[in-house]
């Protein structure tokens, strides 16, 4: 069966079109332990868990695009970047550590749109490791689970949010790395 050509772009659209209605959720009330953090909550997820889908779509069916291979990485760095701020905005994450990540988003979206007249850097296998390090991480940061489980959560969410930390920072020496040598390999061969 035939897919519409533009469904995995019309996901990934809807993905960065679900970041502020998030944000807004989760910011309405304070970031309270009520009904809007758990729906914000879980939006993110959602949204956040849809970029496997449109990937997919576009895999499986043949129709990968540039603007998809543009805006994907893009959704993704949205999704978290607001999810980052919000957290921080709420006092629940310390900005060094949204300065620390929106430095390396901001920074290789950047290249990647300079560059992408030339051509597309998708993302590396180190990229989509953080990616899905970073939605665990803001995952268990936004679900207020400590009313459920108890406060032994901090400690889970501490620890996986070092984890997508040190991810980001990785992936981003790695991003620069690869580029560099691309760069020289482009030169030698002109």
């Amino acid at each position: 069966m035939a897919i519409p050509r533009q469904l995995p772009n019309a996901i990934t659209i809807v993905r960065i079109l679900c970041a502020p209605v998030f944000l807004w959720m989760l910011l309405a009330d304070g970031g309270a332990d009520g009904t809007l953090r758990w729906w914000a909550a879980v939006l993110f997820i959602v949204a956040i868990a849809t970029d496997g889908i449109d990937g997919y779509l576009a895999r499986k069916h043949h129709i990968v695009t540039d603007l998809g291979k543009l805006l994907d990485p893009l959704a993704d760095k949205i999704l978290t970047g607001f999810a980052f701020i919000g957290l921080s905005i709420l006092g629940e994450l310390p900005w060094w550590i949204t300065i620390v990540v929106l430095i390396r988003e901001i920074g290789i979206t950047v290249h990647r749109f300079i560059v992408a007249s030339d051509h597309v850097v998708a993302a590396a296998w180190m990229g989509k490791l953080k990616t899905l390090a970073q939605a665990v991480a803001l995952s268990l940061a936004l679900l207020p689970l400590w009313t459920l489980v108890g406060d032994w959560i901090f400690w889970v969410n501490g620890i996986t949010m070092t984890i997508a930390v040190v991810l980001t920072i990785a992936s981003g020496i790695d991003y620069v790395i690869t580029a560099v040598r691309a760069g020289r390999k482009s030169r030698d061969a002109a």
